[in-house]
């Protein structure tokens, strides 16, 4: 079973998009959201790097269940979630 025990997250310029972690024992997955799912959630974020943070930190409970609904353990090393995963 993943679990988020990580607080950390941060900022993907390249991907446009929100990275955190999860865990299931020792296997260590990344997961990213990109803005339009992080915008879905929170329609008035601000577009930059702060204000997606904000919009991550604001909805991290949702976006850890939505996060453990697209996991398959050992399936891949990353997994993204997007709008239609909300």
């Amino acid at each position: 079973m993943i679990e988020f025990p990580n607080h950390s997250r941060s900022y993907d310029r390249t991907r446009h998009a929100v990275r955190f972690w999860g865990h299931d024992s020792a296997i260590e997955a990344s997961f990213f959201i990109d803005e339009g799912a992080l915008r879905r959630l929170q329609p008035d974020a601000h577009p930059d790097e702060s204000g997606l943070l904000n919009a991550f930190d604001s909805n991290r409970d949702r976006i850890c269940a939505a996060a453990a609904k697209v996991y398959v353990r050992g399936s891949r090393g990353s997994y993204d979630l997007v709008a239609a995963n909300f």
